[in-house]
């Protein structure tokens, strides 16, 4: 089958094109992605020249191009990965995060619909949930959780997931929505959090942590987010949200001074900034529902996927150090 993921040069989406064309060597993946300063080719190098794969370069909230992209492939099935997802970027220019994750998600619904795609698959977030207490560790996201957002990307992944619902009941389209956990691995841009402390680290740069890092996050490893993606899309019931979360909740801090371990770092490195505006307590998902209809578990432990993931950054210190210096973007 034919799948068009947007976002695709992105980390989730990246990692979801290499696990698909390793896992169904038989389908075609059609890649569309801005390339944004968050789009990076050098995360594509595995897939370009491979006969399934094919790259667009277009603005998912541009509908004369997206059409073109969708009358040149008539894909099957579409994965929209693409999104402004940086919250202190969305503190700042709220507009921009509309016009990506709001509008582009329009655009491709239309598209979808006129074209008759099999799949529509929104990927969003658990931070459209809002937050939790420190103090009811007893407390979990579920899929019947009231939306309540904190920021004004929450707000807008939040409003996009509304207008999928609402596509799928006005339009009896085929779609389907999945909200995850925090993600780490290979290939993320290094200005969430255990990127930007694993190449801080091995740079001796200090390690910015807002307030007293005692914010609780559930960690998702990469490839266990986009085999899930997988089974939904293929597998999951039109109309249903899924919760995929990673049964690994840690403090900011635990993760960083883990970070700093596994690299022989000082904790000295640690520096407390001011926290950010509206900054959410704690996120922790209850995946039951994707486990119970689909048979999906997370099956890296978070230790294990922080070895692999710094691991990645030490082997892969051109990836990082041209997104660093910027020189990623002159090969676009």
């Amino acid at each position: 089958m034919k799948v068009l993921v947007t976002g695709g040069a992105g980390f989730i989406g990246g990692n979801f094109i290499h696990g698909t064309l390793g896992e169904h060597p038989g389908d075609t993946v059609i890649c569309v992605d801005k390339l944004t300063y968050a789009g990076n080719m050098e995360t594509l190098a595995p897939a370009m020249g491979r006969p399934g794969f094919h790259f667009e370069r277009a603005d998912i909230a541009d509908a004369g191009a997206i059409r073109q992209v969708f009358q040149r492939h008539r894909p099957d099935y579409v994965v929209n990965f693409a999104a402004e997802s940086h919250v202190d970027r969305s503190i700042d220019e709220p507009g921009v995060f509309l016009a990506t994750n709001v509008i582009g998600t329009q655009v491709l619904l239309d598209a979808s619909r006129e074209f008759g795609v099999t799949r529509f698959h929104q990927v969003s977030t658990d931070e459209v949930y809002g937050d939790l207490p420190l103090d009811r560790p007893d407390l979990f996201f579920t899929e019947e959780t009231p939306l309540h957002t904190s920021s004004p990307y929450s707000a807008s992944k939040a409003g996009a997931d509304l207008l999928c619902l609402a596509y799928a009941r006005t339009y009896n389209m085929p779609i389907t929505i999945s909200r995850c956990s925090n993600n780490y691995g290979p290939y993320h841009f290094p200005e969430k959090l255990i990127p930007l402390m694993i190449t801080n680290a091995m740079t001796d740069r200090p390690l910015p942590v807002y307030g007293k890092g005692e914010n609780v996050r559930d960690w998702l490893f990469v490839a266990d987010h986009c085999r899930a993606v997988d089974l939904i899309l293929r597998n999951g019931t039109p109309g249903e949200v899924y919760n995929i979360g990673g049964h690994n909740e840690r403090r900011n801090i635990d993760v960083v001074k883990a970070i700093l371990g596994q690299l022989g770092k000082p904790e000295s490195l640690i520096s407390y900034v001011k926290d950010r505006p509206g900054h959410d307590l704690r996120y922790a998902i209850d995946p039951s529902k994707i486990s119970r209809e689909l048979g999906w578990l997370p099956e890296t432990k978070f230790e294990d996927g922080l070895r692999q993931t710094i691991q990645w950054y030490q082997d892969n210190r051109a990836w990082w150090g041209n997104v660093l210096s910027g020189k990623y973007r002159g090969a676009q």
